[in-house]
């Protein structure tokens, strides 16, 4: 072992900065660049300081047990868990035995004094290991040793340093190190003493300034629970979430594109009781706690901007410790505090030229699911675990259920297929590591280790959006891998047609030039799934002793537990989700077609039967425009129209473009552009731009007369088709008579396109048509339409297939 040249035991945060990793371990070397560096920008970091590595080193010698740990390590094979186990607590025996040197001791309380005339007698500090390795860009350590809260007074803050110095030999470490390359002695022990932050009072939590399933790069990713943030970070609760767009973040603006309570069941608090050995515990949350968001939304913003200030200052994406102070007795009451900061380690280093997606051929079973990490799918025999003990009887290539995991599951976490918990969050040990080992992971599923048997065989699948599932047997599924690097431009635009939020950070990542179908159905119906009129009407329900009613109030208060105006819930999430997509396509254009959802489809939202008619003929019923104006649903037009303008101009979205559906006559086009007009929506102002489908015979016969009120024009072929031929495309009878390529359909595209061109009008086309069926994408370049919008799974395909033909034709990008 080689010792360093500077012989400091005790550096405080004032006098450390990040080029200190050597002497001082990478927490604390970051946390004495942010406190010297971030705290006049406004970034309130704890105060604190640092047990140098040295001290480390001159315990070792002192000590004279170099030598029995090199003895204790000889033979060493980190696969074989038996033999792991045996010889790192040996050497953890060894070094909890180690006697500190007196002026070692005297150096840690003298400074803990220091301390206690800052903060009070018996100042509550956590001790935090903190090597000189860790946190390296391509070797993520964190986690690989101890952290100790609520530590007070002489004798623990002395015994929990000891417990530090031992972590440096857990059996994860030992088995990290060896993995990644690094000598067992490469590595060496600093520790980090700061003040707490009185979260135990309130919340904390963790985030990242990359979304950390995608690796999209303008956003902020904030998780959050009530207590202390270890239960967060070991994955022992399932938090709330929340995402910041930077962007507009930067320009004054409130762009939280998505907040997601989590279950929140358990906090850790103190425990100051003496006849406890631990200082800390868990205790229930109650209901109302569960309900609620752990911060406000000005906090929210203050954490994404602080995020930015440190992300800026290290030029890299990071990954976050938070928490808010509670007690107020030292540190004052509500503060937002940054405990500490690492490079991100696993999306910063990925190759972004080659885009992979994994896609299942086959459905089965759902046996459970939960929060989808990564986008892989993996699947084997599922070995359900229950406690770490028990990890010497898995078997590398099958899928690791249990409840969760912690550093200890390690040796074995690197050899599974996939990994699913019943708890944590996407911040979580088992997110992070199976991020790190490019595995899919399904956490949260609540009971996965009850409703998944034990040697049954199971497909783990995060391919499919937000939510993981598990699936009983062994799915057929297939990987396509695109290169991205060398896609050519074309005249007209490939756009992409999105319904889910969550998929928009990674599906902007395919080569496009925007969004030319952005639908709202989803979000209504996954993230709201209530009538809009229902909410609008809570209080007048929440009266009524109608048991119909009293059930719809009921449903209402489990979805919106958070907030106390449900009329306001509904506008949020039209907000947030129509504000996650245009973020993920930002500066780009995003089209919002309207709510389009027909009678029997409302009718099926919770409180839908009370306000929805019965109709022979919902498809062409009440349905688009002729909703918005008509007073018997203009109150639930009316909240969209806020959710969609608070996406613009509060969270600063205002590359979306709004689309009217289904407009039946000119006159219904005005009418809606007035009721748009009255909720805030202006045309015109703000760069707001409306489009309209074109999906109706009318809407090409009578072309001119709606080019005088809108600014361009969507081609919706399905219903186009149905239309002008009289089909009912839900009948499997008479669907396959004719499709979009029969004539009487293109030459009502081919009389639209003209009229669009002669008027000045933006003309594109929303319908798969193009990526399905090739000669029709070239019939449309030829008649020069503007834009062609797909789902992602054909944008390239179409892309290739239109550069051709545009290079056949002469035409340049």
């Amino acid at each position: 072992m080689g010792y360093f040249h500077d012989k400091e035991l005790i550096l405080w945060f004032d006098d450390i900065g990040i080029d200190d990793v050597h002497l001082v371990g990478g927490k604390n070397a970051s946390l004495g660049e942010m406190y010297q560096h971030l705290t006049s920008k406004g970034v309130a970091v704890p105060h604190g300081f640092a047990i140098t590595a040295y001290a480390y080193q001159y315990l070792m010698k002192a000590a004279g047990i170099e030598e029995a740990i090199i003895s204790a390590l000889d033979g060493l094979d980190t696969h074989d868990l038996h033999n792991l186990q045996a010889r790192g607590k040996k050497v953890r025996d060894i070094i909890r035995g180690a006697e500190f040197p007196q002026d070692l001791k005297d150096a840690i309380i003298n400074a803990y004094k220091v301390m206690e005339g800052e903060y009070g007698k018996d100042v509550d500090v956590a001790v935090r290991s903190s090597a000189t390795a860790e946190d390296l860009p391509d070797a993520s350590f964190a986690g690989q040793q101890e952290t100790y809260l609520n530590v007070r007074g002489y004798d623990a803050i002395l015994d929990y340093c000891s417990q530090c110095f031992a972590s440096l030999f857990t059996d994860r470490a030992i088995s990290y190190r060896h993995d990644k390359d690094f000598g067992q002695f490469d590595v060496y022990l600093s520790i980090v003493i700061q003040k707490m932050a009185r979260s135990d009072s309130a919340s904390s939590g963790v985030l990242f300034t990359i979304d950390t399933e995608s690796g999209f790069k303008d956003a902020v990713f904030i998780t959050g629970s009530w207590g202390l943030g270890e239960n967060v970070v070991q994955g022992a609760v399932n938090p709330d979430e929340y995402f910041v767009f930077k962007p507009t973040l930067k320009q004054g603006k409130r762009p939280i594109v998505s907040k997601t309570i989590g279950s929140k069941e358990i906090k850790m608090i103190y425990d100051n009781d003496p006849a406890t050995k631990d200082p800390v515990k868990n205790i229930a949350t109650t209901q109302e706690e569960r309900n609620s968001y752990v911060i406000s939304d000005d906090e929210i913003l203050q954490l994404a901007k602080w995020a930015c200030i440190i992300e800026d200052h290290y030029g890299k994406a990071m990954d976050v410790e938070w928490a808010k102070d509670g007690d107020g007795v030292t540190v004052g009451t509500g503060k937002l505090f940054i405990v500490q900061a690492r490079p991100e380690t696993v999306h910063s280093q990925n190759d972004k030229s080659v885009m992979e997606t994994y896609k299942l051929l086959e459905k089965g079973t759902v046996l459970a699911d939960g929060l989808a990490v990564g986008t892989k799918i993996g699947q084997g025999i599922a070995n359900v675990i229950s406690n770490v003990k028990d990890i010497h009887s898995f078997k590398k290539g099958e899928v690791l259920v249990t409840d969760m995991t912690d550093p200890d599951w390690e040796p074995i976490m690197k050899i599974a297929s996939a990994i699913v918990t019943n708890r944590g969050g996407r911040t979580c040990h088992a997110a992070i590591i199976s991020r790190e080992l490019g595995i899919p992971c399904v956490i949260g599923t609540a009971d996965g280790t009850e409703k998944i048997a034990h040697g049954q065989e199971v497909t783990a699948s995060s391919a499919e959006g937000e939510t993981g599932y598990v699936y009983d047997g062994l799915l057929k599924f297939e990987i396509n891998r695109v290169d991205l690097g060398n896609l050519p431009a074309t005249k007209t635009k490939i756009m992409m047609n999105l319904a889910i939020p969550e998929k928009a950070f990674t599906e902007c990542q395919i080569p496009n030039d925007g969004v030319g179908l952005a639908r709202e159905e989803f979000i209504i119906n996954s993230h709201i799934g209530l009538h809009p009129l229902a909410l609008y009407n809570y209080e007048e329900l929440k009266a009524s002793n109608d048991p119909e009613k009293q059930e719809i109030v009921r449903k209402i208060d489990a979805k919106t537990g958070a907030y106390t105006d449900k009329k306001q819930f509904f506008i949020d999430k039209v907000a947030e989700g129509v504000g996650r997509i245009a973020a993920g396509f930002y500066p780009k254009d995003v089209i919002v077609r309207l709510s389009d959802f027909k009678s029997n489809e409302y009718a099926n939202l919770a409180g839908g039967t009370l306000y929805e008619p019965e109709e022979e003929n919902p498809m062409i019923g009440w349905r688009g425009a002729s909703r918005y104006y008509d007073p018997k649903y203009r109150p639930a037009f009316e909240l969209e129209c806020q959710g969609l303008l608070k996406a613009r101009n509060d969270m600063g979205l205002t590359n979306i473009k709004l689309m009217v559906p289904f407009c039946r006559t000119p006159d219904e086009g005005r009418k809606v552009i007035e009721v748009m007009r009255e909720c805030g929506l202006v045309q015109g102002e703000n760069g707001l731009e409306v489009y309209v489908m074109c999906e109706i015979p009318s809407n090409v016969i009578s072309a001119d007369a709606f080019a005088d009120i809108f600014d361009g024009f969507s081609i919706g072929s399905n219903d186009l088709t149905q239309l002008t031929y009289g089909l009912d495309r839900d009948s499997g009878i008479i669907a396959g008579i004719a499709d979009e390529r029969d004539d009487a359909v293109k030459d009502m595209i081919r009389m639209v396109i003209a009229t669009a061109k002669r008027r000045g009008k933006k003309i594109g086309i929303c319908g798969q048509g193009p990526s399905d069926f090739p000669d029709f994408a070239t019939f449309l370049v030829e008649l020069g339409i503007d834009s062609m919008s797909l789902i992602p799974d054909t944008a390239v395909k179409t892309r290739l297939a239109v550069h051709e033909k545009e290079k056949e034709m002469g035409i340049n990008p």
